[in-house]
């Protein structure tokens, strides 16, 4: 990740650390689905990885710039999208997509607090910036009890 040479510590645009609030050989498995796990395979058979494991670098092997990243970004939202989906910014920064993942995990039914597990988020941060998601999944889980409760409280002939 990329803070810019005015954020870390020593100047360099490119800082080595741990992962946030985290001890420094802490890791933080990220389940994905197998689709994604044979693209990434394939993405690192075809192209390997540099010695300190990162999965992407410049032709000369080094860090990307972040201005190449946002060409490309811009570069792929203009193959892909519609052009409504580009009036709503829709996938604007490619941060956006773990928005997106989190949100769809959220709209999917996940757990809430296996969302916030699986982003490496608490639980609080979740509810603070995914309420919108949340509310409609207390609406549908309050759909289904009421639903249920009325099965039980129609009479057995009724059924």
């Amino acid at each position: 990740m990329t803070a810019g040479k005015e954020w870390t510590d020593d100047g360099a645009v490119h800082e080595i650390h741990s992962l946030k609030r985290r001890a420094a050989k802490a890791t933080r498995p990220v389940p994905i689905p197998p689709v994604l796990v044979r693209m990434l395979r394939e993405h690192i058979e075809r192209f390997g990885v540099v010695p300190d494991g990162r999965l992407f670098r410049n032709a000369a092997g080094n860090y990307v710039d972040p201005a190449a990243y946002g060409i490309t970004w811009r570069r792929a939202r203009e193959a892909v999208l519609t052009l409504d989906e580009h009036a709503v910014e829709l996938a604007k920064r490619p941060s956006d997509l773990c928005h997106a993942g989190i949100s769809f995990w959220l709209a999917s039914g996940v757990d809430p607090a296996e969302c916030a597990r699986r982003a490496g988020q608490s639980i609080q941060v979740l509810f603070r910036y995914y309420a919108k998601f949340l509310a409609e999944a207390r609406d549908h889980a309050n759909n289904f009890i009421e639903e249920s409760m009325r099965r039980w409280e129609e009479p057995a002939g009724d059924v």
